[in-house]
């Protein structure tokens, strides 16, 4: 039986029936007469529940099976739970956790949520991360600063969008280069650190115009990157170390901060490689009013964090999920890809628009396995946030949580939602692109200086679609291990085999 797809009746709510007026709903469409039932689940003793939660997070039941327990319990994709880290960095690790297609979108709707230092969820890491400013991603789009820093990062982007495909293919032909070299080495290839070290040579020589290798960076910006996204994420993540007893781990890392002393020196010498290479554009931020070295850190931030970080799981998600599709889709990709950029005259915007099922691919990795797979806001209003069953009144102050890839792959929108389905988008499918959540918005909508979407949001999937078009002009096919790491899915290439006009 296909799963049922929702209707304009599922994709709504109202409250039961109230002399008053009910409060704002979330949705596509306006209310109808789902019940109003009250939020299941509890935050448990105080102190006591956020650590038990802690634990079956990350320990007991890992995350997937964390939610899917509850949602089992509950009978409700909705419900009360704590979030890690908890006790003692988070001082209210208390959230209502929205996991289905139809909730998840209030998490972007600015008037009803407020994303003041949430990216990270419950806790917001120190700013000496970030030179003692609180960057535009921790940002609510009501204070000043946001639309200052948001317009600022689009017309940088904006400036440079000539280069990003020339530049990107630049980088490509290094990134083949040593995965070969390392093939042939090693009889396999680790594409994850391959890829960040193009990943970040690409995105300092988009805004700087030099290499870091001519800067004191040298060749560790994405060792130095790493570090200091480790420094502030760790309350977020496990080790998987068997050697470790889980209450060790959790001590370290999920019961203080990480200071930020260690990774000062790494961050110094980013900061350094930008200020002194991004001259202009810092010319530019001071005619809007920013000063000079802050904008220096939020553009610091926002090459790391924002656009390497998104590219160090994106890029392994993707050549993951084509790798293990096989070699009928790897034909499929190789034929359309060769034919459009010969009828084309090589790889444009024009060419990769026309690449029906290059694009569905790519919009599929993203579906399966998005970047960023948490989202948090903080109700300004009383609201009503409604499933496809029922509705649900959130409070005015209230933490809201979503879990990117739960409402990605709600069965009641998407057929075999934990498959990946290479062709989901072509054609008709196309209409589920704006269930496609993964840049902090909808893949139908755009990023302005108002909402939180990403800056780069169009740019991140201009070079996914560009990364397999390279790949399979070069090659017709590859094999690969794939895992997890800390941040993601791992990739080890362990054979190519290359198209016959470049073999």
């Amino acid at each position: 039986m296909k799963n049922r797809k929702p209707t304009p009746q599922t994709m709504s709510s109202s409250p039961s029936s109230s002399s008053s007026s009910p409060p704002p709903t979330s949705g596509d469409s306006p209310p109808s007469n789902l019940p109003l039932k009250e939020i299941p689940g509890d935050y448990g003793i105080p102190f006591l529940g956020p650590i038990r939660d802690r634990y079956d997070y990350f320990y007991n039941q890992g995350k997937d099976e964390f939610f899917q327990s509850r949602i089992k319990k509950y009978n409700s994709t909705i419900f009360r739970t704590n979030m890690p880290p908890g006790p003692f960095i988070a001082r209210n690790p208390k959230v209502i956790a929205v996991l289905d297609a139809v909730s998840f979108p209030v998490l972007f709707d600015t008037a009803k949520v407020e994303k003041k230092n949430v990216l990270d969820g419950t806790f917001f890491p120190s700013t000496a991360f970030t030179g003692g400013h609180r960057v535009c991603a921790y940002l609510d789009p009501t204070e000043p600063n946001h639309a200052v820093f948001k317009g600022w990062f689009l017309s940088l982007l904006a400036a440079r969008h000539n280069n990003f495909i020339p530049l990107f293919q630049n980088s490509l032909l290094h990134l083949f280069a040593n995965v070969e070299a390392e093939l042939s080495k090693n009889g396999k290839a680790d594409f994850n650190t391959l890829s960040d070290d193009i990943s970040f040579s690409f995105v300092f020589t988009l805004f700087c115009d030099r290499s870091p290798s001519d800067t004191k960076i040298g060749s560790d910006g994405s060792k130095l990157f790493t570090e200091w996204l480790f420094f502030q994420l760790a309350p977020l993540i496990t080790l998987g170390l068997k050697y470790l007893p889980n209450f060790l781990e959790d001590f370290l890392l999920h019961t203080l901060p990480l200071p930020f002393f260690p990774v000062k020196s790494a961050y110094k010498r980013l900061y350094d490689g930008f200020y002194i290479s991004t001259s202009k554009i810092l010319d530019e931020a001071e005619k809007l009013g920013i000063q000079r070295n802050e904008a220096c850190h939020n553009l610091v931030f926002m090459a790391g964090f924002n656009a390497y970080g998104g590219m160090k799981t994106l890029f392994p998600a993707l050549i993951k999920w084509v790798a293990i599709a096989g070699e009928s889709l790897h034909r499929r990709l190789a034929n359309e890809i060769r034919t459009v950029v010969e009828s084309e005259g090589g790889v444009t915007f024009s060419a990769l628009d026309k690449m029906s099922l290059l694009k569905s691919v790519v919009y599929e990795a993203m579906r399966i396995e998005p970047p960023v797979p948490f989202q948090y806001g903080k109700a300004k209003v009383d609201m009503v946030v409604h499933s496809h069953d029922a509705a649900y009144e959130i409070k005015k102050g209230e933490m809201i949580f979503g879990n990117q890839p739960f409402a990605t792959k709600d069965g009641r929108v998407f057929e075999n939602p934990e498959e990946f389905v290479a062709d989901r988008f072509v054609g008709d499918g196309e209409k589920l692109l704006k269930y496609v959540y993964w840049s902090n918005g909808r893949e139908t909508d755009e990023p302005t200086a108002e909402n939180k979407q990403c800056p780069a949001k169009d740019v991140v999937v201009l070079l996914a679609r560009v990364l397999l078009v390279e790949f399979f002009l070069r090659y017709d096919t590859l094999t690969a291990e794939v895992g997890t790491l800390l941040l993601g899915s791992s990739v080890t290439i362990t054979s190519l085999t290359k198209a016959e006009s470049t073999a």
